[in-house]
């Protein structure tokens, strides 16, 4: 995780991830009101066909500007509440697990950073790494917002994590039709635009990977468990989730 807090030095990132909270957050909002599946929490999430691509794309930039244009979407669509800090943690997730798991899940594959929508390798990564950070998102907010007695964490859980799968498969082609223009013309890739130094090299990076995927898979089965609280098992699963995205 280190490359998401050395990024902060460096200026074009800085204005990246604003860039990134402006396009996401004006997303949300537009159509915050239109398909609402939990009034005043959730909605049908047209925006989310930004987030995995921002994060392959601008990598911690992405992550940060996912973060704050979920909470800038709150502030002006009318739904900022005690559950927008799980918004923006949850939201940071969806941004950053893209990135930082697509090379180390499987690193016997040696897949580069950059995207090659012609290998079906990246293809299949792509859409793994999509559903896993969806669900890794919802189990974290899910577990916050049910500890509050909101909504219940088996249903919301599984809501947000159908909105962002589904978003984030669509936003394959948004990443396959901007990919080249941005590293190639404009030169603004994120590990092309940050020094090798400031992206970190973890010793635990492998073990942290598949921790998340457990703890993300395992989340979406609260509620299925007899005798065991959806909740507790949101909570357990959200730990594990944070712990091995620090050790990416």
């Amino acid at each position: 995780m280190k490359a998401a807090f050395t990024m902060w030095k460096n200026s074009r990132m800085i204005i990246l991830a604003a860039v990134c909270a402006a396009i996401y957050g004006a997303a949300l909002i537009a159509f915050k009101t239109a398909i609402p599946l939990i009034p005043g929490i959730t909605e049908l999430r047209v925006g989310q066909i930004f987030p995995v691509a921002f994060g392959l794309l601008f990598g911690p930039a992405g992550a940060w500007g996912t973060a704050f244009g979920n909470f800038i979407g709150d502030l002006f669509g009318g739904t900022l509440g005690p559950g927008s800090i799980a918004g923006l943690v949850g939201n940071f997730l969806l941004g950053y697990l893209p990135y930082a798991l697509w090379t180390r899940l499987f690193p016997w594959a040696r897949l580069s950073r950059e995207w090659d929508g012609r290998s079906w390798a990246h293809r299949l990564n792509y859409f793994f790494v999509s559903f896993v950070s969806g669900a890794a998102c919802a189990v974290v907010i899910s577990s916050v917002v049910d500890a509050m007695g909101i909504v219940p964490y088996a249903v919301l859980s599984k809501i947000i994590t159908l909105n962002n799968t589904l978003g984030g498969w669509i936003g394959v082609v948004l990443l396959a039709a901007v990919f080249r223009v941005t590293k190639d013309q404009f030169g603004l890739f994120w590990a092309d635009v940050m020094d090798e130094e400031d992206l970190g090299k973890p010793k635990a990076a492998f073990l942290g990977a598949w921790m998340v995927v457990v703890a993300s898979v395992a989340g979406l089965l609260g509620g299925m468990i007899p005798g065991v609280p959806a909740g507790t098992v949101g909570w357990i699963c959200s730990f594990f989730i944070i712990l091995g995205s620090l050790l990416l």
